[in-house]
């Protein structure tokens, strides 16, 4: 499991209340029908928070391309806030071991 999180370009609080769940239930349908596990997702104004389960040919920078950048692109073609949504180019990931999972 790792545990990867993303932020928006100079931490902006794009990730207003109001968009929150509908941001992270398009972030969950988009890794299941690109066969990615997410065990939890949840956010803040300016920032993600995901343990993911990689599967044996995936990357972390090819798992965090396709949820990070997809989701990025997806709020700005369904205008959910006014101005252009930008994600930060960082982000951070750390492996979870099972036995630590459920803190």
């Amino acid at each position: 499991m790792i545990h990867a999180v993303w932020g928006t370009k100079n931490h902006a609080p794009y990730l207003t209340e109001n968009i929150r769940e509908k941001v992270l239930m398009h972030i969950k349908n988009n890794a299941s029908v690109k066969q990615i596990y997410i065990d939890t997702i949840n956010c803040h104004n300016d920032h993600v928070h995901c343990l993911v389960g990689l599967n044996a040919d995936m990357t972390i920078a090819k798992v965090l391309q396709l949820l990070k950048g997809e989701s990025s692109f997806w709020i700005n073609r369904e205008k959910l806030i006014p101005t252009k949504f930008e994600g930060a180019d960082e982000y951070y990931a750390a492996s979870v071991c099972e036995s630590l999972i459920e803190r």
